[in-house]
């Protein structure tokens, strides 16, 4: 049987423009396959292309928006990967905060990309994504590791591993796991305060940040890995083992 390899195949990332999507569509591309990334702003889509070079190709679509999930698939047409690193969980504070000051209402808004948007990107991958191909989320060690003031978020991120194992039985033989960086050397890990950054590498193992192409291997290795299904691999320096 031959080596697992991405040449010749066909990634669609969405959430590509930037972060760990970014650097998936960059190591895709590297092992010889065809990206498209996808992302909201058609500025950064085209500039993140543009960076990629050959092989890159890149088009707008809104995670929140049904409608424009379809439309960006249907462009693509027959692929055989999907990567969903889209995310809004930095956004909404409401997904954060004491249970006692939860404002309810917003926050029912705050799984709007990482899951929903996840499952309409399931749904119209469908019909377009070989049988042979996968679909990896993006999740977080946040699932594993809760902690005072993100009880919302962290059952939301357990949510969508439950997801995944769902959408493995509901979607096969395409296989669907997800993947559960933990902090990783992005603009919004690089924004952070640095004494923050540093008390949390300071309970890692590994005493420093993940570089998003090292957070990258875990997706090529799930993409290529045709063997596993329903798995959350988590990537994270350590910080479930202290």
């Amino acid at each position: 049987m031959p080596l697992p390899s991405l040449c010749g195949q066909h990634v669609v990332v969405i959430g590509g423009a930037s972060g760990i999507g970014y650097a998936v569509a960059e190591c895709a591309l590297a092992e010889g396959a065809a990206v498209v990334i996808g992302s909201r702003q058609a500025d950064r889509v085209a500039a993140a292309a543009a960076r990629l070079g050959a092989g890159a190709t890149g088009a707008v679509v809104d995670a929140n928006d049904e409608a424009s999930v379809e439309t960006f698939l249907a462009g693509v047409g027959r692929f055989d990967h999907l990567v969903f690193t889209a995310g809004d969980w930095g956004g909404p504070r409401h997904a954060f905060g004491s249970v006692g000051t939860m404002d309810f209402e917003a926050a029912g808004a705050a799984p709007g990309v990482r899951f929903w948007g996840a499952l309409k990107a399931a749904k119209h991958a469908q019909g377009r994504i070989a049988e042979t191909g996968s679909i990896t989320l993006t999740d977080g060690v946040i699932a594993h590791r809760p902690r005072p003031g993100v009880a919302l978020a962290t059952a939301f991120a357990g949510a969508l591993e439950h997801l995944v194992k769902a959408l493995a039985v509901d979607l096969a033989p395409l296989r669907v796991n997800a993947v559960c960086p933990g902090l990783t050397m992005t603009d919004i890990a690089h924004a952070m305060p640095p004494e923050a950054r540093a008390a949390y590498h300071e309970r890692q193992l590994i005493k420093r940040g993940g570089e998003p192409t090292e957070v990258a291997q875990a997706y090529l290795y799930l993409m290529k890995a045709g063997f596993t299904t329903g798995q959350a691999l988590v990537v994270d320096g350590g910080l479930l083992l202290t």
